[in-house]
């Protein structure tokens, strides 16, 4: 079965993290977010991955190239974002009999996607607590008999989870009219489909859409906990590794420095001396943490810099990020309620407790900056030494 994988969309919602790559691109432990979904494909056996690009294409082209673990590679080009039925439909020429789509900025479970490929046709569902905000699925004696894009009054709670496995027929009906909002849907292919066989739901045990920066925290969250501890960089004898914890080849790991897994240094990185990195952290290649840092439970892109007597916490930073010496992220509201965060100009919940401050490519701190809770900085955005900052910029 071949594996079309949408990998074109440019993350608006996710910026300033998406500025110079697409979102599919992100890092997610130790590699891309959309490899993960590619290898789930893999593993369940895909003979071909089609990849659907367009924002920013050649980031994708160069990672996967024209073979990705002994399969085939090919890539369809979506020169304008008008839906994922309309992405799918770029790829037509590659489809020949049944085939499987899977969201680039999605994890999955890999169990689900090989039954997912078995059961074929079938869906991915995942159980929701608000329904409202998904397409829902209605399913009567294990087959799935409707559904419904964001109902006022769900009929049930199972989302769907945006992974198909379609007969070859499926291939003729890609063109369907533009919604509501503008935009070709994979779901009017998938309520065709529906319509004409028995669409198994194959139920996720886990599932995160990636959409928003906190989210590609949780992305690392969930596949930093699936390390398993390997030592292969330069770690003094004087530092203190804890559980489960990756240093790779090239990384250095200083005297005094404490990294308490799941934690996963990069190529290239520097921790310390007497740095504390803690919960699930991902330090890029050639990043470097300074001494008397403490890095928690954050993603430090590749080349960024924390320089000494700083502290970073729930925080994602881009590349190049280069914080001055006493730059300190706060994570925690006073109120104790959830963190607000600006998405696509309006202020939205995170639904966490803890969430720190998004840098985008090239921010640069003066010394001794203080950044407030769910802070947005721009693509080389800059603050003064001394400034606290609490608005985005």
């Amino acid at each position: 079965m071949k594996a079309i994988v949408l990998t074109a969309g440019e993350g608006t919602r996710i910026r300033p993290l998406s500025a110079s790559r697409p979102k599919p691109m992100l890092p997610v432990a130790d590699r891309p977010l959309a490899a993960h979904t590619v290898d789930a494909a893999v593993d369940a056996g895909a003979d071909e991955i089609v990849l659907v690009v367009g924002y920013e294409a050649e980031t994708v082209r160069g990672y996967f190239g024209e073979e990705y673990r002994g399969v085939p590679v090919s890539y369809a080009v979506q020169e304008e974002q008008a839906g994922t039925a309309h992405a799918v439909n770029t790829a037509r020429e590659h489809i020949e009999g049944p085939f499987a789509v899977l969201n680039g900025d999605n994890l999955y479970d890999p169990a689900a996607i090989d039954r997912l490929f078995t059961e074929c046709p079938a869906v991915c569902a995942a159980e929701v607590a608000h329904p409202r905000n998904y397409g829902v699925l209605s399913t009567t004696d294990g087959t799935i008999t409707d559904i419904v894009e964001k109902p006022a009054d769900p009929p049930t709670n199972l989302a769907n989870a945006g992974a198909y496995a379609f007969p070859a027929e499926a291939r003729e009906w890609l063109e369907v009219p533009a919604s509501e909002r503008g935009e070709h849907e994979i779901t009017d292919v998938l309520a065709r489909v529906i319509d004409r066989y028995a669409v198994t739901p194959v139920t996720l045990d886990r599932w995160l859409d990636v959409g928003r920066p906190w989210e590609l925290l949780e992305a690392n969250e969930w596949k930093l906990a699936e390390l398993d501890r390997r030592i292969d960089g330069d770690v003094s004898d004087a530092a203190h590794v804890e559980g489960d914890v990756v240093v790779e080849a090239g990384a250095t790991v200083k005297p005094g420095a404490v990294i308490e897994g799941p934690a996963l240094i990069r190529e290239g990185a520097t921790v310390g001396p007497n740095a504390y990195v803690r919960g699930a952290t991902l330090l890029g290649a050639d990043v470097s943490v300074g001494n008397g840092v403490e890095v928690k439970n954050s993603v430090l892109m590749r080349d960024a810099s924390v320089s000494h007597l700083s502290y970073v916490g729930d925080s994602v930073l881009g590349r190049d990020v280069n914080f001055g010496a006493g730059t300190n992220v706060a994570n925690l509201r006073h109120d104790d309620d959830d963190i607000r965060f600006t998405v696509k100009g309006e202020r939205v919940s995170t639904d966490r407790r803890k969430f720190g401050v998004v840098a985008g490519d090239g921010v640069k701190t003066g010394i001794n900056t203080s950044l407030t809770p769910g802070l947005k900085l721009d693509t080389g955005a800059t603050t003064r030494p001394g400034e606290t900052v609490d608005r985005d910029r």
